[in-house]
């Protein structure tokens, strides 16, 4: 019987020794009977150092009677070789007592990683469980090794090694070196699509996150291959199919193969699409007595006729089930249902409206954040802790918090509470960097080359708060702003703005003049709907304008004695002396003359403006935004309107109405052809007397209608003289067809589409400034007349040297084609338009470009 035991024991502990790193030995000697006879109080601990004899002893579990059986021995020590702490295990039987002898695992003294280039320390240590001063687990440092390796294969670089290392120091400690080798990225060398009929390849890849590598994949990192985006990708091109009526479509597989002859990936994506469908017909069912299914039809957003939409029928329910629990239906839960008919292609739609289990929110807990504090995450629950249980509004919570931008993962999860009506919520987050340091450059037609230097930081403090400083720099424009943003002003989901910057314009080749402005502006944000938002606003901002010194030398200089005469050189060249002659009858140039305007001089309502020096402006305003985009970037489906108003007067030195309206509408057509439809308009009216400023009037250029200069076209002084500044107007209006189409036979990854465009619009309705009394003029409406002394000269009856403006009452309109580069540095864009109407004062520009990025 002893001997029978024996082996037993010596088979179970050479079974331990073999499925487990740690080399531990049982040496029983003790038979069956005896072994039972011991007791928990019995055993001697021996060997340990840091770990206490009682944490030891308590891994033996007795039975009955509190005696320890070989069975309860055996337990006890399964359950010391798995915690880990120990090198090795014995147990012996010496003088009627169980001997537990234990060498303890070293004690980490340092980790340390050498060879790593790419990821930094800092990040490796924290994604490793062995740490400074805890104890040295060879198991754990397998793992460690091997979530080394994920980490570099997640960033691209598939063929890295991880090699860990254990240097014995005195004192049982021990130093952990893990080597790496990061080997080179492994990129994605080719993405394809099997089984797609309705949509290109070229379409799907704008729906993916990877991108295939090419030359200037460096600059990003969406070419580096990651199982997991591939996996997310896979997803998103079958909700892509489900928003646009594919019902029974299945992305079966996303198969991956490493070609080692071009060292990358091959990504191959199967889709069996099925059929597309369109909605039947939408029906309500309440089981809810007190409760009409009908009364929350104006919640759902699927309609007859219309395309079959997933992402529509999901908040739909959401909205629907959100609106029951605010009628006093707390556990009301909507089930949509869909039957197919094959044979018409037509899916009918039925929400189900049921009363669903009691079930409450015992407590929320939240994980993983470390620098988020907790009320900005619990915040964006519209339930506490104590409220009903409502899935839609966890779902609409879980969605918020990926919004923010503030985690790398978020995963919102239940568990079982304290009873059977009771449900635990767990968010576990995974925290990244939010702050933001942006060096941006680019260039334009208009503006010139500009650089930007930004620093920010959306999730302040930890509060959520954003806060962003820019200054600006460049060859006609600089400026500094201050951009601060609570997204929850006193606990309400209202987002308050505040606004501080300078700006400068300088004068240039379109305009004549400069401005500075310095201005504050706060403004609050309401989300209406996730497609509907308003903005309140309150602008006050004091605007200067200045002139270049050689068109504000308008001084009353004299020749001769006499006041305003024109310069020598111009008198004195016989070419003038036909402009001479229809101003000065007889040619006689030493009369009295506004010759200031001999060498250029900016226009009457620009000089006003300089001469009333610094003008302040106090006005509110509002807009609403609707979007529907597909993709804010790189749209190909939606609509986005913009209405915005003004009013300006109050308080300040000027007083308007100030409206304007812009929709773009996008349709995807047949072979990756997209169509833009752009309509604008903007009206300005006057209050009361108060005369409207030139500077607040509407200008126009290429954004009305490309072909033109900027402040190229409406009213403009005519006045040959000067400098033939535009004086903008007060209505305008614009429409535009475009339709942007890809390079078929360029790689998509070059980001290079075409777009060819129709322009139409109109400026005009000046109400500025026509006359203006300076000393020594005598004013009629739109005209200055020159006097000598102060009185009207007979001599230039019917001569204006004042403003002379045009109001070129004519609709402008360009057709053209354009480039547009969605680059690594940026979206680019050429342009290069023909006017085919215009008035006779319009200023041409046919090439325009723009762009910029941030780096």
């Amino acid at each position: 019987m002893k001997f029978g035991m024996g082996v037993r024991g010596g088979l179970l502990a050479a079974l331990v020794m073999l499925a487990t790193p740690v080399a531990a030995t049982l040496a029983v000697g003790l038979a069956s009977s005896p072994a039972a006879a011991q007791s928990v109080d019995s055993i001697q601990v021996e060997g340990n150092r840091r770990v206490e004899a009682s944490t030891i002893r308590s891994y033996f579990k007795p039975g009955p009677g509190g005696k320890l059986d070989q069975g309860r021995i055996d337990d006890g020590l399964k359950g010391l070789i798995e915690t880990g702490l120990f090198q090795d295990v014995k147990i012996n039987q010496a003088g009627g007592r169980v001997i537990v002898t234990v060498i303890e695992n070293p004690v980490i003294g340092r980790v340390v990683f050498e060879g790593n280039k790419k990821i930094k320390d800092e990040q490796l240590s924290s994604e490793v469980q062995s740490k400074p001063r805890g104890t040295l687990s060879r198991p754990m440092v397998q793992s460690d090794a091997q979530r080394i390796a994920d980490i570099y294969r997640h960033s691209g670089r598939y063929d890295v090694t991880v090699v860990p290392e254990i240097i014995e120091q005195p004192n049982n400690r021990v130093d952990l070196i893990f080597t790496v080798k990061e080997g080179n990225k492994t990129g994605i060398n080719s993405i394809e699509f099997v089984g797609n009929v309705a949509y290109s390849s070229y379409r799907l890849k704008d729906v993916i996150k990877t991108r295939e590598s090419n030359l200037l994949s460096f600059l990003g990192g969406s070419d580096v291959y990651d199982p997991d985006r591939i996996e997310a990708d896979r997803d998103l091109i079958r909700r892509y199919y489900l928003k646009h009526g594919f019902a029974d479509v299945q992305v079966v597989a996303a198969l991956t193969e490493y070609d080692p002859d071009r060292k990358g990936f091959l990504v191959t994506f199967k889709i069996e699409e099925g059929q597309q469908y369109r909605v039947a017909s939408v029906t309500y069912q309440s089981s809810i007595p007190a409760l009409d299914g009908n009364v929350l039809a104006r919640f759902s957003r699927v309609s007859v006729g219309s395309l079959y939409n997933a992402e529509a029928l999901e908040k739909s329910v959401e909205e629907m089930q959100i609106e029951a629990s605010r009628r006093g239906f707390a556990f009301a839960i909507v089930k949509p249902r869909g039957d197919r008919n094959f044979e018409s292609h037509t899916v009918s739609i039925v929400f189900g409206i049921d009363e669903g289990p009691r079930t409450y929110i015992e407590r929320i807990n939240v994980r993983g954040n470390t620098r988020t504090r907790d009320y900005v995450i619990r915040r964006e629950f519209d339930i506490s802790e104590g409220d009903a249980y409502n899935r839609a509004l966890v779902d609409r919570a879980e969605r918020r918090l990926k919004n923010l931008d503030f985690f790398k993962s978020v995963k919102v999860t239940n568990e079982p509470g304290s009873s059977s009506d009771r449900v635990i919520l767990n968010v576990d987050l995974e925290e990244k960097s939010t702050g933001d340091f942006s060096v941006s450059g680019g260039y334009s037609t208009t503006d010139g080359p500009l650089a930007e230097v930004s620093v920010s930081e959306r999730n302040l403090l930890g509060r959520g708060l954003f806060g962003k400083v820019a200054v600006t720099y460049g060859e006609f424009a600089r400026g500094v702003s201050l951009s601060f943003i609570e997204p929850y002003l006193l606990d309400y989901r209202v987002a308050l703005g505040l606004d501080v910057y300078y700006r400068e314009q300088l004068a240039n080749q379109y305009i004549a003049y400069g401005t500075k402005t310095l201005g504050f502006s706060p403004r609050i944000g309401l989300t209406l709907r996730e497609d509907l938002t308003l903005q309140l606003r309150y602008s006050i901002y004091d605007q200067k304008i200045s002139l270049p010194s050689y068109l504000d030398n308008c001084n009353n200089l004299t020749n001769n004695g006499l006041p305003f005469n024109p310069s020598p050189a111009f008198a004195n060249n016989p070419a003038n002396a036909a402009t001479i002659n229809s101003f000065f009858p007889g040619g006689d140039p030493t009369g009295t003359g506004l010759f200031c305007y001999g060498d250029g001089e900016a226009s009457l309502p620009v000089r006003k403006e300089l001469s009333q020096g610094a003008t302040l402006t106090s006005a509110v305003g509002y807009t609403l935004n609707f979007n529907t985009l597909d993709n804010n970037r790189n749209p190909t489906d939606g609509l986005i309107i913009d209405w915005k108003q003004d009013f300006a007067g109050v308080g300040g030195d000027v007083t308007y109405l100030k409206s304007a309206a812009d929709l773009k509408y996008y349709t995807p057509l047949v072979a990756d052809i997209v169509s833009i439809v752009h309509m604008q308009g903007g009206l300005m009216t006057q209050i009361g007397s108060h005369e409207i400023r030139m500077l607040d009037q509407f200008q126009a250029g290429p954004n009305l209608v490309r072909g033109f200069a900027p402040n190229g076209i409406g009213p403009r002084d005519i006045n040959p003289f000067g400098t033939q500044d535009a004086i903008g107007g007060t209505q305008y209006w614009g429409a535009s067809l475009e339709f942007q189409m890809p390079f078929w036979f360029l790689p998509k990854e070059i980001g290079l589409k075409g777009a060819v465009y129709a322009d139409a619009g109109w400026l005009g309705d000046y109400k500025g400034p026509t006359d203006w009394a300076l000393t020594g003029e005598v004013n009629t409406p739109g005209c200055i007349r020159p006097t000598n002394n102060g009185f009207n000269s007979p001599a230039f009856a019917g001569t204006c040297l004042g403003l002379q403006y045009d109001p070129q009452n004519v609709v402008r309109s360009s057709v053209g084609v354009g480039l547009i580069w969605q680059s690594p540095f940026g979206p680019l864009r050429f342009d290069y338009a023909i006017p085919l109407t215009k008035g006779p004062h319009d200023v041409v520009q046919q090439f325009k470009f723009g762009g910029g990025t941030s780096f």
